[in-house]
């Protein structure tokens, strides 16, 4: 294997699962799923072979101007329409990516021969979240991020709205308006800024790099700070309704407790990292001056996300709704760090991206499990459980401490990177990171009294039930071997983070020295904020 096979086995990563909904939808019933989970296990394949190339040459063959590996450019609209597909990795995206290629197919493998309806029409949307999920984390243009970005969102409303539970309806609809009109909004942003960044002999473009260099040099006073404040406030909101970030979150709960077991991990795990991603993609990469003037009020709704999402999860008696507020306190030190804006926070960050995706796919697997024994996800109706159920109550352990950021296990490195590099700022003050560190302890609260309800005590029913099957072993042990792995090794995670988090952090570095208010354009080459030779590391 050499570097040249880079851009192919990305390639082939974005448009393996979307053949393979179409092949699904052309077999037989008993086939589907077995195509399914082939095209499912195209990206991880596909995937490990790029990190292996990639950390066995060290300079692979790419546009090294462009700071992206893997990279591939075709024109996909001329005529004077700048719009390409565009696609490229870097140490940011990368390891989002494998964690994609990572839960899809574990979905495919855990609804295994579970009786369910329509399991063709399943499988296919599951692959088509797959593709627009893969897809917008390695786009590059702004027109073909938005497909794919609004690619997941049908899929997702008919996992909540087919599949889901009693009131799926209502969930899926709220879900639906409250995204679509996030999506609207951005999508005018992008519309306005690709005619204003548009070169000389071209009307639009949504060139990632030629956008991020006509706001940095701010040609003919197009981007000034008002303008991109403008911009930044449409793209934090679409974004911000995606992760969710507090106030924007209200469709959260009823999402995430109403939908299907795999539309629910899909979203915990994937989709509110589409939006995360997107602050840090888009948002700290392309409007650098607007962030850092808007980085106070963003940091103090996530910060209100962190404690109002605690004490929420403190008050549930739904072992969903529960995860699901737990999910918004995470998101929120995860924004948090991102706008903190120093290496060891935003590094941090892209961390507990990956880590919350791997615990809160985990969580949510587990607590279907107990209503497949239980028939609830009342916490009341399967108290004191853990002489019947071990297996899984050691799985539930291991996935409630690590949400919980106990030190081993993968939940406690980044949060500790996010606090203390939210607490060295440069445009946070310190006490940001004091509120935020009293979400750590009301998470230890609310996911120790959950299990102890759940797991211990007098139980509620003495009846038997049969513990973790060879089905959900198969889910459950990649899960936690990875949220103990990351836990004590995260070198190779953030050899790669820090490369990309590095450049994002180049872009922010000068508007944070000068004060955005009063320097209404960037310095047209920036100096870099870190030593240079961590470009080695980029993915």
């Amino acid at each position: 294997m050499n570097a040249e096979m880079l851009p192919s086995l990305l390639n082939i990563s974005l448009l393996a699962p979307l053949a393979g909904s179409i092949l699904v939808l052309l077999t037989g019933k008993n086939l589907s799923r077995i195509w399914a989970l082939i095209a499912s296990l195209v990206p991880l394949v596909a995937g490990i072979a790029i990190q292996v190339i990639y950390h066995q040459h060290p300079n692979p063959i790419s546009l090294a101007d462009r700071d992206f590996i893997a990279y591939t450019e075709m024109s996909w609209i001329g005529g004077g329409i700048d719009v390409k597909y565009m696609v490229g990795i870097d140490g940011i995206s990368a390891w989002l990516l494998m964690l994609t290629a990572v839960i899809f197919p574990l979905l495919v493998i855990y609804q295994g021969s579970a009786p369910m309806r329509q399991p063709k029409t399943w499988y296919a949307l599951l692959l088509l979240l797959e593709t627009g999920t893969l897809g917008f984390f390695a786009s590059l243009d702004l027109l073909l991020f938005y497909v794919f970005f609004e690619m997941v969102l049908i899929p997702a409303v008919f996992m909540i709205g087919l599949w889901g539970g009693a009131q799926r309806e209502d969930a899926a609809m709220k879900f639906f308006l409250y995204t679509l009109a996030g999506s609207l909004l951005m999508l005018i942003a992008i519309l306005y800024v690709g005619i204003q960044a548009a070169p000389v002999g071209v009307s639009f473009t949504t060139d990632y790099h030629l956008i991020r260099e006509a706001v940095a040099l701010n040609t003919g006073g197009r981007f000034g700070i008002e303008v991109q404040l403008w911009l930044l406030a449409a793209f934090v909101i679409s974004f911000g309704i995606k992760s969710p970030l507090f106030p924007l979150h209200s469709w959260q709960a009823p999402a995430y407790a109403e939908s299907s077991t795999g539309g629910a991990v899909v979203m915990a795990s994937l989709l509110s990292k589409m939006g995360t991603f997107g602050l840090v993609r888009y948002c700290l990469g392309l409007f650098p001056a607007a962030a850092v003037a808007a980085a106070p009020v963003i940091s103090g709704l996530a910060v209100a996300g962190i404690i109002y999402g605690a004490y929420m999860a403190v008050v549930q008696t739904n072992v969903r709704r529960m995860i699901a507020f737990s999910s918004l306190s995470h998101i929120g030190f995860i924004i948090l760090g991102i706008f903190a804006m120093t290496q060891e926070a935003l590094s941090g960050a892209v961390l507990q991206m990956v880590a919350h995706g791997i615990t809160t796919g985990a969580l949510f697997l587990l607590a279907d499990m107990l209503y497949s024994r239980y028939g609830s996800y009342e916490i009341g109706a399967y108290q004191g459980i853990a002489r019947h159920l071990p297996v899984l109550t050691t799985f539930f352990v291991i996935a409630a401490m690590a949400s919980a950021g106990l030190p081993g296990l993968n939940g406690f490195v980044g949060e500790f990177m996010i606090l203390i590099g939210s607490f060295n700022s440069g445009v946070l003050a310190g006490i940001f990171a004091a509120i935020a560190a009293l979400g750590v302890v009301l998470a230890a609260v609310y996911l120790l009294n959950m299990v102890r309800k759940t797991f211990f005590g007098a139980a509620s029913d003495d009846s038997a039930r049969a513990d973790v099957s060879s089905r959900e072993s198969l889910v459950l042990v990649p899960l936690t071997v990875l949220m103990i792995f990351m836990g004590f090794y995260t070198r190779p995670f953030l050899q790669d983070i820090n490369a990309g988090t590095a450049r994002v952090l180049n872009q922010v570095a000068p508007y944070i020295a000068y004060e955005p208010e009063i320097e209404k354009s960037a310095p047209a080459q920036p100096q870099p904020a870190v030593p240079a030779e961590s470009d080695h590391g980029t993915h």
